[in-house]
C-alpha cells in the first residue's frame, strides 16, 4: 500500500512538471514576449522618424544669396526652398527677402524652409517720354511705367516745374529704351525768377515709402536718410518712419525749389510721434507770435520749445538698410 501511495505521488508530481513545461505555456509565453519586444521596438522608430522631443533653430537667412543660405541649411540639417521671387532694386540679385518659418522657430530635421528672393534677372521697362509734361504729370507717367522719379535738376526758365529733360544714370534717356524697373529717372525741370520758392513739409512720423514722394511733391530733393540702431535689416527699413528732419518744417514758401532735405528714420514711432507733436507746437506757437507781435519783431528767435529727443543713428546712405 505504501508503495502505491508513493507511486501515486511522484504520478502527481510528474504531471505537475509536465504542466509548466506544456507547448502552449511555452508559445504564449513567447508570444508575450515578442509583442513586448515588437512595442519597444516601434516606440524606437517612431523616436527616431519624428525625433520626439528633439528640435532645431531656424537661423536668420535674411540678405543672405541662396548659396551662402543652403550652405547654413546643410549645416543645420535643414533645407532651403525658393518659392516666390521679386525684384527690388535696392537689393542684390539672389538675395534671401523673406522666410518661412521665422528665425529662431523651431523645427524637425530635414524641415523645408520656404523662402523668397530677389529675382536674379531684374523685370525690363520702356522708358516714357516725360519731357514737356509738368512735374506731377512726370512722377504719373513714371510711375504707371514701373519707374520712380529721381533727382530734381532745376534750371533757368520761363515754366517752373517744366520737365526739359531725362536721364537715367547721369546719361540723357531717350524714350523706349530698356531699363529694370523701379528705376530712378532724373529730371530737369525749368524755374523761373519769380516762382522759384516752396515749403518745407512737415514729415515727421511718415513712413519711409512716402517720404520720397512727399518731396517731389514739394519740388524738393532728398538729400539722404539716416537710419538709427533700430533699423537692421530692409524690411526694418520699410516699417521705419521719420522722427527728425533737417531743414525743420516751414509754414509758408521759405526753401527754394531743388532743396535737399536729410531725414532720421527709426522703428521707434512713439519717438516719432512726440517728434511730430513738438514740431506742431512750434508751428502753432509761431502761429500765435505772429498775431499778437509787432512784424518788425516777428523774425526774432522764438521762445525755447521742448527739445526733440534723438536716437542714436547707425547708417546713413539714401538706400534701405540691406
Amino acid at each position: 500500500m505504501a508503495t502505491q501511495g508513493s507511486k501515486k505521488t511522484k504520478d502527481n508530481n510528474n504531471q505537475k512538471e509536465k504542466w509548466y513545461k506544456s507547448w502552449w505555456l511555452k508559445n504564449l509565453l513567447l508570444a508575450v514576449a515578442a509583442a513586448f519586444v515588437t512595442v519597444l521596438l516601434l516606440f524606437w522608430m517612431l523616436k527616431g522618424i519624428t525625433r520626439h522631443g528633439k528640435s532645431l533653430e531656424v537661423p536668420d537667412f535674411s540678405n543672405m544669396t541662396v548659396e551662402q543660405a543652403r550652405k547654413i541649411a546643410r549645416d543645420n540639417h535643414i533645407r532651403i526652398k525658393i518659392t516666390d521671387s521679386v525684384y527690388i532694386p535696392q537689393l542684390h540679385a539672389g538675395q534671401v527677402i523673406k522666410q518661412t518659418p521665422a528665425a529662431g522657430s523651431k523645427v524637425k530635421k530635414n524641415r523645408n524652409i520656404l523662402v523668397t528672393i530677389n529675382s536674379i534677372l531684374p523685370m525690363m521697362v520702356n522708358a516714357p517720354d516725360v519731357v514737356g509734361y509738368s512735374l506731377r504729370q512726370a512722377e504719373s507717367n513714371l510711375t504707371a511705367a514701373n519707374l520712380r522719379v529721381g533727382r530734381l535738376n532745376y534750371v533757368p526758365d520761363i515754366a517752373t516745374n517744366s520737365v526739359m529733360g531725362q536721364s537715367y544714370k547721369g546719361r540723357p534717356l531717350t524714350p523706349g529704351t530698356k531699363i529694370p524697373a523701379q528705376s530712378e529717372i532724373d529730371l530737369s525741370l525749368g524755374l523761373s525768377a519769380d516762382n522759384c520758392w516752396t515749403r518745407i513739409p512737415n514729415l515727421i512720423a511718415l513712413p519711409y515709402h512716402r517720404v520720397k514722394s512727399e518731396l517731389t511733391y514739394n519740388s524738393l530733393n532728398l538729400n539722404k536718410i539716416l537710419f538709427d540702431a533700430t533699423v537692421k535689416t530692409y524690411a526694418d527699413t520699410i516699417n521705419s518712419v521719420v522722427y527728425r528732419q533737417d531743414p525743420e518744417p516751414t509754414v509758408g514758401k521759405s526753401a527754394r525749389m531743388g532743396s535737399g532735405v536729410t531725414l532720421y528714420l527709426t522703428l521707434n514711432k512713439e519717438l516719432a510721434e512726440l517728434n511730430r507733436k513738438n514740431v506742431k507746437a512750434k508751428d502753432q506757437l509761431r502761429d500765435t507770435l505772429k498775431m499778437v507781435l509787432p512784424k518788425d519783431t516777428q523774425e526774432e528767435e522764438l521762445p525755447d520749445t521742448p527739445a526733440e529727443p534723438v536716437a542714436e543713428e547707425t547708417a546713413s546712405d539714401d538706400e534701405p538698410v540691406l
